[in-house]
């Protein structure tokens, strides 16, 4: 009989390029991991904002309380149809990286959305949906604040840019210059306080 000795190897994570191998920094790693879950999420909040207008805009055109309980049973019955099953095999973190895009794309939160019935997206967001990703549906975006925000913000720039997604403005209006500078001064900061420590 022989032994068999098992080694573990931790392998560094590169990338082959036409100029040669390089390895992935763990910023790298990060950023590449949440543009994945943009590409993936992103469709969604697109798709979140656009029905609401349209929903909205017919909510007001109807008369009496029975056509609009009759158009809301419609909405939610398609909302549970087309949604559910796709958003249930999204992870937890895409969970809450959606809940962000749905605050940029509409100015609510998710939790503000569903906490009205007549908003229709109780559906979009059932309770075992909310329950499987155990994630704050009250997450705003605050690309001003927020480092990880600041790069979804980057990441949808330049897929808008490189028309790999499709564009839809913020529904509150994100001033570029402003944003930039606000990271400029951030970056400094921190530099600053590791450079005293």
């Amino acid at each position: 009989a022989t032994d068999t000795i098992r080694y573990k190897i931790e392998l560094e994570e590169i990338i082959l390029t036409d100029n040669g191998v390089y390895t992935l920094s763990e910023e790298q790693k990060r950023i590449a991991i949440l543009k994945r879950r943009i590409y993936k999420t992103y469709p969604y909040a697109k798709l979140a904002s656009e029905k609401l207008v349209a929903m909205n805009l017919m909510m007001s055109k109807l008369k009496t309380e029975k056509e609009k309980k009759k158009y809301f049973k419609i909405v939610e019955k398609f909302l549970t149809n087309e949604f559910e099953a796709k958003l249930k095999k999204l992870s937890r973190k895409d969970g809450q990286i959606l809940v962000k895009l749905i605050n940029r794309q509409t100015g609510l939160t998710t939790f503000e959305l569903i906490k009205d019935l007549k908003s229709g997206w109780k559906a979009f967001w059932s309770n075992n949906t909310a329950r499987l990703f155990d994630i704050n549906l009250k997450t705003s975006y605050q690309p001003y604040d927020v480092l990880e925000d600041f790069n979804i913000e980057s990441i949808l720039l330049t897929g808008f840019e490189n028309h790999t997604l499709v564009r839809q403005e913020a529904k509150v209006p994100i001033d570029l210059d402003k944003l930039i500078s606000t990271w400029k001064e951030k970056t400094a900061e921190m530099k600053a306080e590791k450079t005293n420590q």
